[in-house]
């Protein structure tokens, strides 16, 4: 998932200005962001840019830099980690590779200098002013509450993970050598000052991370310096390096990403085998059984012109499915995304409030950015026959600390129901408030234990 960023810069008034195209001046931007809404959050984010000018002129095709003379913006940037925060974050327990790493790029190599076991912070900081390492601190939402709250507003905005990493370079510095990512990137300057230099793709959209050598990438399509309070997007596959210039003070700067995994083409993974399913249960051309030592051949031919027989069938049959079976990408992404933000232990998320639901109440979603609904098949039969239901999963009570850590284990939170209780869960669903009698269900009964079981799971509220 989302979880690579990049490090430090190095230069300063020789450096050349960035291109026009990407350079956007924000002469008296926003003193904090707008936490109301998530299209409030990614308006405040990215401003003075319009959110519509963005995705139709950069998201996925270029970069966009931001620079802005705004000393609250930038004093409220570097709130968001600092370099003496390590002192406090490695008091409560962070390791080597886990939670942080140390690192330099030396002659166009990365070179890791991790010791072994918890991070001690008079380590971190020998290293990085003798050594002149950077200190890469990974997934710091898990720790910082500002960054967690900007994340998690963002994962509704995006409805796609969003990570981020902290890269704290020294002067003269810099910590990993050109590379490509595979997710897009906003960079948050926060310390200090950092010099980036950005490179045509050599693979747009690129679905992996990858280093580059500089005899491959040739010259900066962009060259610019990043201050407290500035901004940069590029997409997934850009080439890039950054470095701290010699004689400032260090730099920190904050990576977050999204879209990992979330292209057309993983979408159709997701969903062509649950279609397969589906129609090999009605059709007996894809029930019947393979030609004897096929998996034996070298020639493909009469398999691939058979295979794209079933493929237009597949298609055909896509046109008029009304529910598609989702395999992984929606409940992966509301497993392992963050919480709502609370101050405190958050008791709505957990204990039902308010009054009851029944059959006369009024009742709406809350919290509905957090709740995806999706069918699928039912997980616990033993027999044969695999029935479809309803899954209504949320993520109400996942855990801010596993948030992105990918190897921690993740368990999903939910209801499910009968497949004809879809109609009643998007009639809630597509209402700002709805009467419990008039749900599609066949009785009263079926209506009341429908909104009771998402009432005690603090889905719905009673207006």
């Amino acid at each position: 998932m989302p979880k690579k960023a990049k490090p430090a810069g190095t230069g300063k008034e020789e450096r050349p200005v960035p291109r026009k195209q990407a350079k956007v001046e924000a002469a008296g931007g926003p003193s904090t962001l707008n936490f109301d809404s998530p299209r409030g959050l990614f308006e405040s984010l990215i401003s003075p840019i319009k959110t519509e000018t963005f995705f139709k002129e950069f998201w996925e095709q270029k970069p966009l830099l931001i620079q802005r003379d705004d000393p609250a913006l930038a004093t409220y940037y570097r709130s968001l980690f600092r370099l003496t925060d390590l002192k406090s974050l490695c008091s409560r327990g962070v390791y080597y590779g886990r939670d942080v790493n140390v690192c330099r790029c030396v002659s166009g190599k990365k070179k890791v200098l991790n010791k072994d076991g918890k991070a001690h912070f008079l380590q971190l900081r020998k290293d990085f002013d003798q050594k002149r390492a950077t200190i890469q601190f990974h997934q710091p939402q898990r720790f910082k509450d500002e960054l967690w709250r900007i994340q998690e507003k963002l994962e509704c905005y995006f409805g796609s993970l969003v990570g981020s990493n902290v890269y704290i370079t020294p002067a003269g510095s810099q910590g990993l050598p050109p590379h490509y990512d595979d997710v897009e990137v906003f960079i948050l300057q926060l310390e200090g000052e950092k010099h980036w230099r950005l490179y045509h793709p050599t693979v747009p959209l690129a679905r992996e991370y990858s280093l580059e050598t500089e005899d491959r990438i040739g010259k900066p399509t962009h060259e610019f310096m990043l201050k407290p309070g500035d901004l940069l997007y590029f997409p997934r596959g850009t080439i890039h390096q950054a470095d701290t210039p010699p004689g400032l003070a260090h730099s920190t700067h904050v990576t977050i990403s999204t879209y990992q995994n979330s292209s057309w083409g993983d979408f159709l993974l997701d969903t062509i085998s649950g279609l397969v399913f589906d129609t090999a249960k009605e059709d007996m051309e894809l029930r019947a059984g393979l030609p004897r030592q096929l998996l034996l051949q070298v020639e493909t031919t009469t398999v691939t012109t058979r295979l794209s027989g079933f493929l237009r069938m597949l298609a055909d049959r896509l046109e008029g499915t009304k529910e598609l079976l989702s395999s992984d990408m929606k409940k992966d992404f509301v497993m392992n995304r963050l919480p709502p933000y609370h101050v405190g232990d958050g008791p709505e998320l957990s204990t039902p409030g308010g009054m009851l639901p029944r059959l006369d109440s009024t009742v709406r979603f809350q919290f509905k950015e957090h709740i995806i609904l999706t069918v699928g098949l039912a997980q616990d039969r033993s027999d044969e026959t695999q029935e479809k239901m309803v899954y209504v999963y949320h993520s109400l009570r996942n855990r801010r600390e596993t948030h992105m850590m990918g190897n921690e284990e993740t368990e999903a939170y939910g209801l499910r129901f009968p497949l004809s209780h879809m109609d009643a869960l998007k009639q809630i669903w597509n209402s700002s408030a709805i009467s419990v009698k008039d749900l599609k269900l066949p009785t009263d009964e079926e209506k009341e234990s429908l909104v009771l079981s998402l009432w005690t799971e603090c889905l719905i509220q009673v207006v």
